[in-house]
């Protein structure tokens, strides 16, 4: 039986951390769920425990974790989904994260999540885990994908070399999940459990000997002595500040460790062994181990297995294909959106429409006063089912399709393709990833930069996000497109030419953001980019049904519901400025014509500008609130066809100089409210929140006075 957790949930502080455990009762037990990357973690996790699931941040931390309840025969499972990692020698928040709960957590067991495509490399991990956890439990995952390409594993000689359960699965068919939680069960039921003990070179065997029994005495049972001993040797500051607060107590104070420590060194010295070497050695020892016990149980009866990855890979990521693939695909996608998104739009338009008429009338017969009627309905109210109308659909088909490329193992192909420029710029190419999520939501994309472990990297990946143009501001960028350079006829053929056309926008924005993370990283942000590994997993068919279910869930709500938080607002500060005079004339009228001199100068007028500017917690508004301004109306309006809108704006002297700036300056400009929130969240600072707004700001306005000027 599957279950999602419930607000009845009983809370439990779990682990020292203070991350609280809501068990369903007493004697659930909790489940670390760990593994690499791309291996089905997730899919495991959501597969046992439902859609309903408790999710946050760690204490302390930007990193989130998920918890959800599974029922078995045997007793309630507490599944905690952590960080994927590919070792506990933590190099990254999510990486110190996922050793931190493993060891100092008090899970009732492990259950490490591996590819059976990739045992070998997938067993280093396991190998790390079983030195800390008794209770260790592996998943061979995939393992459908692994019959497709001739890869047989002997699951019962792995289980019997590792001495922990092992399972074979195949997430997507939650059937065979079953296996999985008898192996949990058996586990939690071992009296005296066994795990394989790595066996490191003599010298480090020996230091560790004399280590051990001092570290078992302190530790008392609190953690295993044997792995204790083997951190207390290679020192490693950051863990051992951890085992300190874990403890209680400055371990190395302790004169009988710290003179063990002392004479293990001096030993490991003797033979040539420095803390460098040391930690080699011990990183080969577990490598060594794990490659031997994958041969001892896998078999691959077609060498030529991956072969077909492979001709696929040639394509996607090979020097001449890869870029136009990424091209063609962004626009095929952008051309999926456009032409899906608009009758669902006005059918959301004129229901909206229509609940707004019904709401007046309902307040007009309560006898409101008309400012408060007015505000509510035709401020808020109309601002509000304006961002959901125009949000909305183009969310749920960009996202799902979004999700289909990151599902299939496409998605991982676009940060190796855009790895090398980013390289040259000095940056990560774990970049490309939240470019990529950018185009949903810069707030989403921002979030998604904590995968970059550098801490310069990461700023550079977060104040150069805005220059991807997210999901609001599409809208006006068709509009814009459209009006000025293909035409309001609506054909097949203009549909093409607009996706094409705002395609080249988006590369064209993608190249300033490469330039302006070169001359950052070359002068505020100094330093050489980073190594990392990034795993290309397999070709796979991505599952349509339950991909549409996460996308909307996860993604298309959620950045919804911000954006609604702040259109609600923003709607009754944009009526209350067409509304409220000042000798005569509004607000937004006084705003607009002191900031015409600026616009002009700019190639736009203060119209637009008060539009981008009133357009700044939903960018999905400045076009409604340009045509509001021009017509000189109390509400936010929109003409009836989009040739209307072309007339309206040509004859208050729109020309195609002036589409194309407006273009240039929806592309780059100051971030919406939400993403700039989350920037100062994410970084902490005002310094680095007020640099992103304005390195967008200052750019769009030079390009878009240098238009002008050469035009």
């Amino acid at each position: 039986m599957l279950m999602g957790l419930t607000k009845s949930s009983v809370g439990r502080s779990a682990v020292d951390s203070g991350l609280i455990i809501k068990k369903h009762s007493p004697d659930d037990k909790v489940i670390a769920l760990a593994g690499n990357p791309n291996v089905g973690k997730s899919t495991v996790f959501n597969a046992l425990t439902g859609l309903n699931q408790h999710t946050g941040n760690w204490p302390g931390k930007t990193v989130s974790n998920a918890q959800g309840y599974c029922k078995t025969e045997s007793r309630g499972l507490m599944l905690v989904d952590i960080p994927g990692t590919y070792s506990l020698m933590a190099h990254s928040a999510e990486e110190e994260v996922a050793r931190n709960f493993i060891c100092f957590g008090k899970p009732d067991a492990v259950a490490v999540v591996c590819d059976a495509t990739s045992l070998e490399r997938n067993l280093n991990l396991v190998l790390q885990i079983a030195e800390i956890s008794k209770r260790t439990v592996v998943c061979v995952n995939l393992m459908d994908e692994a019959k497709r390409k001739g890869i047989k594993i002997d699951l019962k000689r792995l289980s019997k070399i590792l001495g922990v359960p092992v399972a074979g699965t195949a997430a997507r068919k939650k059937k065979t999940l079953y296996g999985f939680t008898d192996a949990v069960n058996a586990a939690l039921d071992e009296k005296d459990p066994h795990c394989i003990k790595i066996s490191y070179p003599e010298p480090i065997e020996r230091a560790v000997r004399i280590v051990e029994p001092e570290a078992a005495r302190i530790a008392a049972g609190r953690l295993p002595a044997r792995w204790l001993a083997l951190k207390l040797i290679y020192r490693e500051n950051g863990l051992l500040n951890e085992i300190n607060e874990y403890l209680g107590c400055d371990i190395l104070k302790n004169p009988a460790v710290f003179s063990a420590v002392c004479l293990a060194e001096e030993s490991l010295a003797k033979n040539g062994i420095t803390p460098d070497k040391y930690k080699d050695m011990t990183v080969s020892a577990i490598v060594k181990t794990a490659e031997e016990t994958a041969k001892s149980v896998v078999t691959v009866k077609n060498a030529e297995y991956s072969e077909t990855d492979r001709r696929l890979d040639r394509f996607f990521t090979g020097k001449f294909t890869g870029y136009a693939v990424m091209a063609a695909l962004l626009a095929f996608v952008f051309w999926l959106t456009l032409n899906g998104a608009n009758y669902p739009s006005e059918m959301l338009s004129r229901l909206f429409s229509f609940i707004e008429a019904k709401l007046y009338a309902l307040l007009v017969r309560w006898n409101a006063p008309d400012f408060i009627t007015e505000s509510l309905v035709f401020g808020v109210w109309r601002v509000l089912s304006w961002v959901v109308a125009v949000m909305l659909p183009p969310m749920a088909i960009f996202f799902p399709l979004f999700t289909l490329l990151e599902d299939s193992g496409y998605l991982p192909r676009i940060a190796y393709n855009l790895d090398k420029p980013l390289k040259k710029c000095s940056a990560c190419g774990k970049q490309a990833l939240t470019v990529c999520m950018g185009f949903g939501c810069n707030a989403a994309g921002i979030v998604g930069c904590r995968i970059i472990d550098s801490k310069r990297e990461r700023l550079l990946a977060i104040l150069t996000n805005n220059f991807v143009p997210c999901n609001g501001r599409f809208p006006m960028l068709i509009s814009v497109i459209t009006m000025f350079f293909v035409g309001v006829s609506g054909s097949a053929l203009s549909s093409v030419t607009a996706a094409l056309l705002l395609t080249a926008a988006i590369v064209l924005s993608l190249a300033v953001s490469l330039l302006v993370t070169k001359l950052l990283s070359v002068t505020l942000l100094k330093g050489e980019p980073s190594a990392y590994t990034l795993e290309l997993p397999p070709y796979r068919r991505p599952q349509i049904g339950k991909v549409i279910v996460r996308s909307i869930f996860d993604r298309t709500l959620f950045v919804l519901g911000r954006a609604a938080a702040v259109a609600a607002p923003a709607g009754l500060i944009i009526w209350l400025a067409a509304n409220v005079y000042i000798g005569g004339e509004s607000i937004l009228s006084v705003c607009s014509a002191a900031l015409d001199p600026i616009g002009r100068f700019m190639g736009l007028d203060g119209v637009i500008l008060i539009a981008f500017i009133l357009g700044f917690p939903a960018n999905e508004t400045v076009i409604p609130i340009m045509i509001m301004a021009y017509l000189a109306d109390g509400t936010l309006s929109e003409t009836a066809t989009l040739a209307d809108t072309y007339l309206l704006f040509t004859l208050n002297g729109w020309t195609v100089k002036t589409a194309v700036n407006v273009i240039i300056f929806s592309l780059m400009h100051w971030p919406c409210s939400t993403a700039l929130l989350t920037i100062k969240k994410e970084t902490g600072s005002f310094k680095w929140t007020l640099l992103a707004a304005a390195i967008p700001t200052l750019i769009g306005a030079a390009l878009c006075i240098l238009v002008n000027l050469i035009s």
